[in-house]
């Protein structure tokens, strides 16, 4: 199971957040793509920075995520985007394997 990805990425707004995952999808470098919104407060060059933000939740596989990490620096606004990932230890056997067909693009 260590070879299924969930990849969180901020995203400036919904259209953003949209684009970026239909890209994914539509490139199978992701299985499916969820957006929340929340709010961030962070510093950015020194300055203490408040706002709204999308957040995007990618399912993909270890094997894709340097093509979807690529993609999502070419479609992104930011200098740097928040692009992280954690392994999936543990679900549902088939739906982890949907997971895989469906990020089989890169």
């Amino acid at each position: 199971m260590d070879d299924i990805l969930l990849v969180y990425v901020t995203c400036a707004n919904i259209e953003e957040a949209r684009r970026i995952g239909q890209t994914l999808v539509g490139e199978k470098l992701a299985a499916c793509v969820n957006l929340r919104a929340h709010e961030t407060i962070y510093i950015w060059q020194g300055v203490p920075e408040h706002g709204e933000e999308i957040g995007l939740l990618a399912k993909t596989t270890r094997n894709a995520y340097p093509a979807l990490q690529a993609r999502v620096l070419e479609l992104h606004s930011y200098e740097l985007p928040c692009i992280v990932a954690w392994p999936i230890t543990a679900g549902l056997p088939a739906y982890l394997d949907w997971v895989r067909a469906g990020s089989s693009g890169f």
